[in-house]
């Protein structure tokens, strides 16, 4: 079913033309309409609008153009919703319980077709602000999937994959792109496509009776409201975003810095992790509004659980989840402390943080699941983000999901996650993506303290590089060469 189209995207900054708007339905007939009920793990994600873009240089001689993209898309999206076929549903609020639940009756995933009257090396590729959150089109609350395709004047063009956090974590959003990818290259999608069902969880799909958690998970999570917030003004002037890459040889230098001599070797995340924790460190330290005592400073990483629980089982029938399955761990220290170690000595303060054992990862989410039964439904958010206490970074490693953005025209320059909208929280925020045609290095998304990013751009060392167009091949004269 068509709707009409836009003259132009409000609100994006960019001269965008909507040329068609319609919905996509499943194709298979034998698919019956239900109503999925969400996870109690679902309902941490809440119901934020979240995207992953991908953005494509011009598609070399042969490989077709942004004609031969939207008829890849109009031709294979039935059959891929016939995988995804949640997201061809909506988002509703159940009256009685207040919790929001899919119905799966087949309305369509929603297609846009636009073009954008500039050149991707227009785009100031440092700043998200002026490139990655300009390449979209506003979409509907309850619409699960919108897919945008927009063209650009020098013959590149993005995928926007535009759904909803309470469908699927940052491994369904990447699930999304590899699958689309299988299915257009191959025809199918292998192991039988992403599984919808949260019965998988089994243990942790219901909460114990009586639910049972203990003070550091009730500490996790707070009610998200604006009056806990920090006024707009305070969040407005205390943060700033930028876009950087990190080359793979200076992640192995950090790596190897990282990694003393009889220990355990360090990993990229752990490494990079440790460098911020010491930047971050120093600036703590420096602070004329805190005592010595109070000179502390905490790192907290999302962590994914589909790999972390005891049981094999349970690992292997999530390795295809397309749910929510995020929880997080958060180490804090004084500044004095970690800028006394050698970078190997804080990393094994991060590796300390995050390995958990199984059975420890299972506690979590077993309390996470009966905290959430005591408290919903309303909306939450991390604790450190409120600001509160000592600053955090947190990180995020979409790093470690599996990607394959060619579909046909050539790997994607960057794909990268866009969070539009981060209100007035008050804590740092890094997002790691790999380089699809290089993934050793990494692509990174910034939502850090004015100070932060001063000093990771005055680094003698410089770890993070601003992002530029012609490091992404988004100029005249670069392209990458599809896959055959």
């Amino acid at each position: 079913m068509a709707l009409p189209a836009r003259r132009a995207a409000a609100g994006c900054g960019l001269p965008i033309r909507v040329v068609s708007r319609r919905l996509v339905r499943a194709s298979d007939p034998s698919i019956r309409p239900h109503v999925l009920a969400v996870s109690h793990l679902d309902l941490y994600a809440n119901t934020e609008q979240c995207a992953l873009t991908c953005v494509y240089p011009k598609p070399p001689t042969g490989a077709g153009d942004f004609d031969a993209v939207v008829a890849a898309f109009e031709a294979h999206m039935p059959a891929y919703l016939n995988y995804f076929f949640p997201m061809a549903g909506r988002i509703v609020v159940d009256p009685s319980s207040g919790i929001p639940e899919l119905h799966c009756y087949n309305q369509g995933a929603e297609l846009i077709v636009a073009h954008a009257g500039v050149e991707l090396s227009a785009l100031d590729w440092s700043l998200s602000g002026e490139s990655l959150k300009r390449i979209h089109v506003p979409y509907a609350q309850d619409m699960v999937l919108s897919v945008q395709l927009l063209s650009f004047t020098c013959g590149g063009f993005a995928v926007v994959w535009a759904a909803n956090n309470l469908v699927g974590d940052g491994n369904v959003g990447v699930m999304l792109v590899r699958m689309w990818t299988e299915l257009v290259r191959t025809g199918t999608i292998s192991g039988g496509g992403p599984n919808h069902d949260r019965s998988v969880l089994r243990q942790f799909s219901r909460p114990r009776d009586p639910p049972t958690y203990g003070a550091s998970v009730a500490a996790m999570y707070t009610r998200w409201e604006h009056e806990q917030e920090v006024n707009a003004l305070t969040a407005e002037e205390s943060f700033i975003e930028r876009l950087y890459y990190v080359d793979e040889r200076d992640i192995a230098r950090l790596r190897g810095e990282a990694s003393a001599e009889g220990r355990q070797r360090a990993t990229r995340v752990q490494a990079v992790s440790a460098y911020l924790w010491k930047v971050l460190a120093g600036i703590v330290a420096t602070s004329k509004l805190l005592g010595e005592d109070e000179k502390r400073c905490r790192l907290l990483w999302w962590v994914d659980g589909r790999r972390r629980f005891s049981s094999p089982e349970l690992r292997s029938s999530l390795r295809n989840y397309a749910g929510n399955v995020t929880s997080y761990v958060v180490a804090a220290a004084a500044a004095a402390t970690v800028l006394s170690k050698p970078l190997a000595g804080v990393a094994a303060m991060v590796r300390e943080a995050v390995t958990l054992t199984p059975a420890d990862y299972d506690e979590l989410y077993q309390q996470m699941v009966d905290w959430m039964e005591v408290h919903k439904p309303t909306n939450f958010v991390e604790t450190p983000a409120i600001g509160l206490g000592s600053p955090t970074l947190a990180q995020t490693m979409w790093s470690s999901f599996p990607n394959d953005t060619d579909f046909g025209f050539g790997e994607a320059a960057l794909a990268m996650p866009v969070h539009q909208n981060l209100g007035r929280l008050c804590m740092g925020l890094i997002c790691i993506t790999p380089k699809p045609a290089d993934p050793g290095t990494w692509i990174v998304s910034a939502f850090i303290w004015p100070r932060l990013a001063a000093v990771l751009e005055s680094d003698e060392q410089r770890i993070f590089k601003p992002l530029t167009a012609e490091f992404l091949g988004l100029t005249r004269g670069h392209g990458l060469r599809p896959r055959l």
